[in-house]
């Protein structure tokens, strides 16, 4: 269950950032006179994101327990002298399916949010959702040889150690520069400010 949880909770928080990047580029394109995008800017399209790339997740997680249930294991190679009991995951392939798929979603939010960074600064977040999902991606592409090279306990930790880094990145890119606005610069949260720059 840890794997399959830890799927579908960073499913949801990287959706979430792909909505917002979505919703960042329909506001862009939707700014042209006689555009066809502003119908989309409505917040159910962010909501159908969210609930669809979790779906998705959701779903490749019920087939891997499904199909392949992990198990309990006796671990006699780690370390000389005695016997570790662990959780085999079961199959390989399913767990590389989810971690593929929260790849595949960083990836999608990664190459969005490149392609609008250099929209007006002033309503932009695409650069911060870049820096987010290029930490992210880089803590979780360096993490896949440490995780594969582990064994026992110490896969626990690589697993853990990624975790809370690709979300430290997330956090650190993308909410406090906006916490720095509202705590330390608020004269620069508001309406004139925004449409001066």
């Amino acid at each position: 269950m840890r794997q399959t949880s830890f799927g579908i909770f960073f499913s949801v928080a990287l959706s979430s950032v792909l909505a917002k990047t979505i919703m960042v580029c329909i506001a862009f394109k939707a700014t042209r006179p006689g555009s066809s995008w502003r119908k989309l800017l409505e917040v159910r399209v962010s909501y159908y994101v969210v609930v669809i790339c979790s779906f998705i997740q959701v779903l490749i997680c019920g087939i891997w327990l499904s199909v392949s249930p992990p198990y309990q294991e006796f671990d006699h190679h780690s370390y000389p002298g005695k016997i570790i009991i662990q959780c085999n995951e079961g199959s390989d392939i399913w767990f590389y399916s989810m971690l593929g798929y929260l790849g595949f979603l960083a990836a999608v939010s990664l190459v969005l949010a490149f392609m609008v960074r250099t929209l007006p600064d002033s309503f932009n977040e695409a650069k911060y959702i870049t820096f987010s999902m290029l930490v992210f991606c880089s803590v979780w592409i360096s993490m896949i040889p440490a995780y594969l090279s582990t064994r026992g306990k110490n896969m626990v930790a690589v697993e853990i150690f990624a975790i809370l880094s690709s979300s430290a990145g997330i956090l650190a890119c993308i909410f406090f520069p906006k916490c720095y606005i509202l705590i330390i610069k608020p004269e620069l949260n508001c309406r004139n400010q925004l449409v001066k720059k």
